[in-house]
């Protein structure tokens, strides 16, 4: 029962994350009484910027929390630099690249369309970890397998705006959708990489390497920061932050106590439950048959996962 409630409330944690971003992105009612929000635009340096805040307080935060629930991590973390442990160091840097990645498009997605419809985009990467763990593992689906992941696609589809600013809403499902095939990467490489590393250091790097990233690209390419609204920022980056790290942490803890079959269809609720809280929290609305996409998606990732 124990494994099972961390995996909730590490589902309640991301969808918290999912909100605050998309906060911080456009302009929301809160509780139905507070206009708050709308502080950048959600483009892809702006995704950086807010990355880059959210992994410069996760990191410290990391550092501190994390080796009490795992108390060898720091000794992992030492073994990297040894020859033997190459093929896990080269994961773990490709996991990080890959973490970056789809947390920046999936922040972009968030900020342009509604929360719940761009998760529910983004679940859609069982589809592709599916074809990509045929192809390099060579586990093949089953008949049943393939027609779930075309229900998984069809309710990707229903969930696609088709109406307000055709623009935006098409860049939004674009970049939900390239969000879950880079994440479809990233457990490929995680799931090569538990083989004989601790999911803890692997997720402490994954974390580091995020934030070097987004400061390079910030360098590169670093937007308008002018008339930002600092405070606010940094106020969403810190909230963001600790619900990130727990949710992870508590989605690592549950793993290990009911197993990764067991989390992955507890963790498929998290579009439904992200799209509720903005229905509850930010007063978003869906429309009948993109509120059918996400069940369907959410339903469909559930049985994936039996």
């Amino acid at each position: 029962m124990l494994g099972y409630i961390l995996i909730l409330l590490a589902t309640v944690f991301f969808g918290a994350q999912n909100l605050i971003t998309r906060v911080l992105f456009t302009p929301s009612n809160f509780l139905g009484m507070v206009e708050t929000g709308g502080f950048v635009e959600p483009t892809l340096p702006n995704s950086f910027l807010l990355l880059f805040m959210r992994m410069l307080v996760g990191v410290p935060l990391m550092a501190v929390l994390l080796p009490p629930v795992y108390p060898a991590m720091w000794t992992d973390l030492r073994r990297l630099g040894s020859a033997s442990y190459r093929r896990e160091l080269y994961l773990a840097l490709a996991g990080g690249g890959l973490m970056f990645s789809y947390l920046a498009l999936l922040y972009v997605s968030v900020g342009r369309i509604a929360a719940g419809i761009a998760l529910t985009l983004f679940f859609t990467f069982p589809v592709y970890t599916a074809l990509l763990a045929w192809y390099w593992f060579g586990h093949r689906p089953s008949a049943s397998r393939w027609a779930i992941l075309v229900l998984i696609l069809l309710g990707s589809a229903l969930t696609i705006p088709m109406t307000g600013a055709a623009i935006e809403s098409w860049l939004g499902v674009i970049f939900g959708l390239a969000s879950g095939v880079v994440y479809a990467f990233y457990t490929v490489a995680a799931q090569k990489a538990f083989e004989t590393f601790h999911p803890v250091p692997f997720t402490g790097i994954s974390f580091a390497v995020t934030l070097v990233l987004s400061a390079a690209c910030l360098l590169l390419w670093p937007g308008e920061l002018a008339g930002l609204l600092w405070p606010a920022l940094w106020m969403g980056g810190l909230l963001s932050a600790i619900a990130t790290l727990t949710g992870h942490v508590l989605n690592n803890l549950g793993i290990r106590v009911v197993g990764a079959t067991a989390a992955s269809m507890l963790g498929a609720a998290n579009p439904a439950l992200t799209a509720v809280l903005a229905w509850g929290v930010l007063q978003e609305q869906l429309s009948l048959v993109q509120g059918l996409g996400v069940l369907l998606v959410t339903v469909s990732v559930g049985l994936l996962s039996l």
